[in-house]
């Protein structure tokens, strides 16, 4: 297919975390709040005068310093973080708001505070306790949590406007970019998709990493772009899969993925579009929830978090991928898991096994570093896999045409 013309920019925006739209943003005046999870509803740390930045480390190497303060049996993203902070990477942020969901990315984050190593007058970091459960109590809690632990903070300390009308600008702002971003999340349904798996992670983990007023402009010159895109003759990819897990925080696993002929047609992981860039609805008549709750109430129930662990949301999580395999037409899932996460340590071990033999699916399960650089042992496993689905579809076929 031919070159996205705005791809390179929206690759060179992950290429820092303090990348152009964040400084051009901070020029203005605006406060840059760092995020370390999906479960810290987005909406209340891009208010009017503020917007949020989930942390990532591009192209990290060596984290030492970050394995000397946390272990080296700590998820390598949450050292990474702090090995980036160390460095002074992050030192643009005048805030940092962290759910209570994984203890060892608030590890990460703590050492950040207690060390210091974000020099700001005004610097603080926050941290809220969020829902295990999916239920009416668990919703009370929630809306406290973030009304103590974010919008009276933003408020005090940087003057943020925390009224119902900022909160619904702010919604508005998010769903803008959710229908740019499901826009271009559609043509991956198609036979012959006119966009890769990769294309799309880069153009949707940029949103979260940017100012969303930022890019809506090339976001929808792209998704124009898309539309008249002549796709790629059948054969480039050898099977359509989904894949599943914990932070992909660097599209390169995409591309190592369809790179081996597994073209990526659905994301279920933390920075992926499913349920992440979902349009947000508002209840707006008479006797409706507040908009706080609304935001909270979404956040919880749309939630696709392993840390949600009654049994409803478990079974949910995999109706809920079972429902993308046939919406995205995917014929294998991929779940993978970054090494010592706590939390897609045990689904990915629980999911596989019911997604293969309760609903049929073909699984591959692999557990990864995090920067996965030209990792030649993923590589493999993806070529592997991708044989497989084939030599399934040439037995299928066999027993169709003897039948």
């Amino acid at each position: 297919m031919r070159d996205l013309k705005h791809l390179i920019y929206f690759e060179d925006l992950l290429q820092e975390a303090n990348n152009s739209l964040v400084r051009e943003a901070q020029s203005e005046g605006r406060i840059a709040i760092g995020s370390v999870c999906s479960q810290m509803p987005e909406p209340l740390i891009n208010l009017p005068g503020c917007f949020s930045v989930r942390l990532r480390a591009p192209r990290t190497g060596s984290m030492e310093m970050g394995t000397y303060y946390m272990s080296s049996l700590i998820c390598e993203c949450c050292r990474a973080w702090l090995e980036r902070a160390i460095e002074g990477g992050l030192n643009f942020l005048d805030c940092i708001m962290a759910a209570d969901t994984c203890a060892q990315m608030n590890r990460s984050v703590e050492n950040i505070e207690h060390l210091n190593l974000i020099e700001k007058d005004n610097f603080f970091v926050s941290y809220s306790d969020v829902p295990m459960k999916c239920d009416e109590t668990a919703l009370r809690h929630y809306v406290r949590q973030m009304k103590a632990h974010v919008l009276e903070p933003l408020h005090e300390q940087f003057g943020i406007d925390v009224s119902d009308a900022a909160l619904k600008e702010a919604v508005e702002e998010q769903n803008e970019i959710s229908r740019l971003i499901t826009a271009l999340g559609e043509y991956r349904k198609e036979e012959l998709p006119r966009i890769t798996g990769y294309e799309f992670a880069v153009f949707c983990l940029a949103t979260f990493c940017c100012p969303k007023d930022k890019m809506a402009g090339k976001l929808k010159e792209t998704l124009e772009e898309v539309e008249n895109r002549t796709p790629d003759e059948a054969g480039k990819y050898r099977a359509r899969v989904l894949m599943a897990g914990s932070e992909v925080d660097d599209p390169e696993i995409i591309r190592i993925a369809e790179e081996a002929g597994a073209l990526v047609v659905a994301d279920r992981f933390c920075f992926g579009s499913l349920p992440g860039r979902q349009e947000i609805v508002l209840d707006e008549s008479d006797g409706a929830e507040d908009v706080l709750t609304q935001i909270c109430r979404w956040y919880m129930e749309k939630g696709q978090c392993p840390r949600f662990m009654d049994t409803e949301k478990i079974t949910e999580r995999h109706e809920y991928i079972d429902g993308l395999m046939k919406e995205y037409r995917a014929e294998g899932i991929i779940f993978q898991q970054m090494k010592f996460c706590d939390y897609w340590g045990y689904e990915r071990a629980h999911a596989s096994h019911v997604m293969r033999e309760q609903y049929g699916y073909p699984v591959l399960s692999v557990d990864r570093p995090y920067n996965v650089g030209n990792s030649g042992q993923l590589r493999t496993r993806f070529q592997a896999f991708v044989e497989s689905l084939e030599i399934k579809k040439i037995n299928r076929e066999r027993r169709g045409a003897n039948e």
